[in-house]
């Protein structure tokens, strides 16, 4: 019988996941949770949705800086700047006279956050056995669970009885006591044994998130001041930037879909850009559009970070018997039916807040099942060694799906500003949704069979193309499995 993943030789590393997760999620919880109030005191609807894409668009950068890091020196060097960037930007939010300084004070939060889950993937990937992986992506969805009962409560009352502004401050402690933890666990795992594959490089990610802000600064200007021809010259001119350097960043297809490992990173974009596109609009939708408090709000919040934890655990459950892809599917239409039951609230005033709730409360199940499983097929994929790599390809779809979900939202928030807000948050949801149903179509590119398989045995001349890819090309491995308990 295997070790688990709480026996003596994986304790300190599981603990110390575990722990900086928690650090990261009551930030994202706790800011979700009171950014209506944070706008309403420094003023810029304008600027709401910057406030999540600036911290999605910084975490392109630290996770493509990390995952290089990772493969070179290991995990601990690129873990500790992190942590240190990540409370820095706290202090800087946390401090911030105007809403301009608070999106740059979440840039900086959104490039230590970045290193996080590279360095976590990563270290998943070399230290933990395959058929631990899965565990492990449960338990740490399992560290949610607590920032999820009570952080958006906690926030809300922070915020009421303090201040906003002791919502970021009070963080410092809990990330300065997470990192002590984590960081003798990675310096023991130290660098890989194996040789890496191509770098990604550093400018390629600074041109990235520089081509995404640029393509939402167009999407904002276009929608938010009507002038449309500068807007679209802007979009036009951020894709000319950022397209080329993304191509490098991801393996080739990656844009295409083309099935197997890059429509597994596509759809992991899409699927972001799909649920976190309309989460951050949620807590927006109770409080300005149906005027209830934050309190009120933070249930959502803490309903479906609840059950994306029950998801997470029916999908370890199940990835021996059921296709990946039908996890990935049955989850997207569940967060599908969450974002129609959010616009019905937005739309119909006759409709019960709580019924808003409850619909959030169920997408939170659909991306529980559908995330991790597309971890799991990346990881499938990787070679040994490259982890750092190939945890940079998946979290870089990740943010830029998330960035751009929400971007594309704010621009219609901004639209609305001075208007019907509740228009703006409706076709906030309603883009969300039309990508989603793209989203649906991309499932059928993605690898078949379940996601406990072990990789197939190489056969004759096997050796030389990796889906498509030569070796030397070929991703590294992103977010690998727990082994068994």
């Amino acid at each position: 019988m295997g070790e688990g993943l709480w026996a003596p030789r994986h304790r300190a590393l599981t603990t110390g996941l575990v722990l900086t997760i928690t650090f990261v999620a009551s930030e994202a919880l706790a800011v979700v949770t009171v950014m209506p109030v944070v706008a309403r005191d420094l003023g810029g609807l304008r600027l709401y949705g910057w406030v999540f894409s600036g911290f999605m668009l910084g975490s392109v950068v630290g996770i493509v800086a990390a995952g290089r890091e990772a493969d070179r020196r290991g995990p601990a060097v690129p873990f500790v700047a992190g942590v240190a960037l990540f409370g820095a930007g706290l202090a800087i939010a946390g401090l911030a006279p105007s809403m301009a300084v608070l999106v740059a004070g979440r840039v900086l939060q959104g490039i230590g956050a970045g290193a996080v889950p590279s360095v976590a993937y990563a270290t998943i990937g070399r230290s933990l056995p395959e058929a631990l992986r899965p565990r492990m992506m449960a338990v740490l969805s399992t560290a949610w669970v607590a920032p999820g009962l009570a952080g958006p409560a906690i926030a809300a009352e922070v915020a009421r009885l303090f201040g906003w502004r002791w919502v970021f401050l009070g963080l410092l402690p809990v990330v300065a006591v997470a990192g002590s933890i984590a960081v003798p666990a990675l310096i023991r795992l130290g660098p890989p044994a194996a040789s890496h594959a191509r770098e990604h490089r550093l400018t390629d990610g600074l041109r990235t998130a520089a081509g995404a802000a640029v393509v939402l600064a167009g999407l904002s200007l276009a929608a938010g001041s009507g002038a449309i021809w500068a807007g679209l010259a802007l979009i036009a001119a951020g894709g000319a930037a950022g397209l080329p350097a993304l191509r490098r960043l991801v393996p080739p297809g990656t844009l295409a879909g083309r099935p197997g490992l890059p429509a597994t990173i596509a759809s992991r974009g899409l699927l972001t850009f799909t649920f976190f596109g309309a989460d951050a609009y949620v807590t927006l939708a109770v409080t300005a559009v149906r005027h209830r408090t934050p309190v009120i709000a933070g249930i959502a919040v803490t309903g479906a970070t609840m059950t994306w934890t029950i998801g997470a655990w029916v999908q370890a459950r199940l990835n021996d018997t059921w296709e990946g892809r039908r996890l990935v599917r049955a989850g997207l239409l569940i967060v599908l039916i969450g974002i129609a039951g959010m616009l019905v609230l937005v739309l119909a005033p006759a409709v019960p807040v709580a019924e808003g709730l409850a619909a959030w409360t169920v997408a939170g199940l659909g991306i529980g099942l559908a995330y991790a499983p597309l971890s799991l097929m990346m990881l499938q994929k990787a070679a040994p060694g490259q982890e750092g790599q190939a945890s940079a390809s998946l979290n870089l779809a990740d943010v830029l799906g998330t960035a751009l979900g929400i971007g594309a939202g704010g621009a219609a928030v901004a639209a609305a500003a001075g208007g019907d807000l509740r228009l703006g948050v409706a076709a906030a949801f309603a883009i969300t949704a039309a990508v989603g149903l793209v989203t649906l179509v991309f499932t059928r590119r993605l690898p078949a069979g379940t996601t406990s398989a072990p990789p197939p045995a190489p056969g004759p001349g096997a050796g030389d193309i990796v889906d498509g890819l030569p070796p030397a090309r070929a991703p590294a491995r992103a977010e690998q499995e727990p082994a068994d308990g």
